[in-house]
């Protein structure tokens, strides 16, 4: 069986559901997936593409990713004592190649083709640092007219049904700075009601009229024409010149060359981090977001994280990345039995360990991700001896989790 994020849009439970079809299936799967807690929960081989290269690991999730690590220290180390070999030896050259200008000694022009022939042989033989950088773009929401305060938002017996009733006297009311995530299984409603409100036609529904919202659809070609160039996309989008497209896409990753491309050939990730980036662009002060980190690589959505965290205006999320609710959402909307009510982030946090993951899981988890991210920055830094650190009290986290 192969599978291409068949976690996507998946609820808690049918992600639990996938973790245990895949651990049940008898024969071969090979999947690609972002999913932290598939990736921990459910693989005995990794194979990973980096530089171009597929390396294989046989093994853990958790027991691959530090193994990657140590090999990068080492690697980098290596790396970093090659490029000071290579450097002294071609300061040796230089200044033979000075004597030889006005001395003609067949002993000094020998001397020379040696350290010459020498340096070659160096070159060939160096290692090759490992990339270490973390890609995380740089995603800022911003905002041309912030709401100081008062209700951006509300729902008053809002009733949804289609071929049945969805939900029924739904209400409840959404402040000027508020991070809400909006939860409930696959198929109760959660998209058409995102729609509804971003369509603004509804009499149950009521923005502020100061409100400016920006709409990010899980179906990713309905804010966006994909027989566009991400040029055109953003032209059509109001901006008037290709550097000030360039500067406002690049650090979401889009480069000079990536902004010629056909919105059509983006990978599903690259799609996502577009319509964010046009979401920004919008400087709105309402957010309404389906599943925005569907098909993000993980150092994206921890970019997004963060920048709804440090959003000065409101969001409503519909996503089932407890991650990503977690880390950035202020409290929790759960459609349940066709209402909707409301839920800190203390119930919510209760709810999920009792129904889906073990009451450490998440916490152990968080401690992996943040010693990673330490790891990769002091690698940065070329700081070795403290990544090994690090490395050695992951190596400590992994049997727990």
């Amino acid at each position: 069986i192969v599978m291409d994020e068949p976690d996507v849009f998946l609820d808690f439970e049918n992600l639990n559901g996938m973790r245990d079809l895949i651990n049940a299936y008898k024969g071969t799967v090979l999947v690609i997936t972002h999913n932290r807690y598939l990736l921990n929960h459910c693989f005995n081989k990794i194979i990973h593409l980096e530089n171009t290269a597929l390396q294989e690991f046989n093994g853990s999730y958790a027991a691959y990713t530090l193994s990657l690590l140590e090999k990068k220290i080492d690697l980098q180390e290596r790396a970093m004592a090659d490029d000071e070999e290579i450097e002294r030896n071609q300061i040796i050259i230089d200044n033979l190649r000075k004597i030889a200008t006005y001395n003609k000694e067949a002993a000094r022009g020998k001397a020379l083709k040696a350290r010459v022939k020498f340096q070659e042989r160096l070159e060939a033989r160096r290692i090759q640092a490992p990339f270490v950088d973390i890609q995380k773009p740089t995603i800022r929401l911003t905002i041309d007219a912030p709401i100081e305060d008062g209700i951006v938002l509300s729902l008053n017996d809002f009733n949804l049904a289609f071929d049945e009733t969805l939900l029924e006297n739904a209400t409840f009311e959404i402040g000027a700075k508020d991070k809400v995530a909006l939860i409930g299984t696959n198929g109760c409603g959660k998209t058409t009601l995102i729609r509804k409100i971003y369509e603004n036609k509804t009499p149950t529904i009521t923005l502020s009229p100061e409100a400016k919202t920006a709409y990010l659809s899980q179906v990713q070609g309905e804010m966006m024409n994909e027989s566009n160039t991400i040029l055109e996309e953003f032209y059509y989008g109001g901006f008037d010149t290709s550097d000030s497209v360039r500067r406002h896409l690049l650090p979401y990753g889009f480069d000079s060359d990536k902004i010629k491309q056909e919105i059509s050939t983006l990978s599903g990730g690259e799609k996502n981090l577009l319509q964010i980036a046009k979401a920004s662009a919008n400087q709105a002060n309402l957010l309404l977001l389906d599943e925005p980190t569907s098909h993000l690589d993980t150092y994206s959505q921890m970019a997004l994280e963060e920048a709804i965290a440090d959003f000065n205006g409101a969001v409503l999320m519909i996503s089932h990345d407890y991650y990503t609710i977690i880390n950035s959402m202020d409290y929790v909307l759960l459609i349940e039995d066709k209402s909707i009510r409301k839920m800190s982030m203390r119930k919510f946090r209760k709810m999920i360990y009792a129904n889906h993951f073990n009451k450490d899981y998440l916490h152990l988890e968080e401690k992996k991700q943040d010693l990673e991210s330490k790891i990769a920055f002091a690698l940065k830094n070329y700081n070795f001896e403290q990544a090994k650190v690090w490395c050695e009290k992951l190596e400590e986290l992994i049997p727990l989790l």
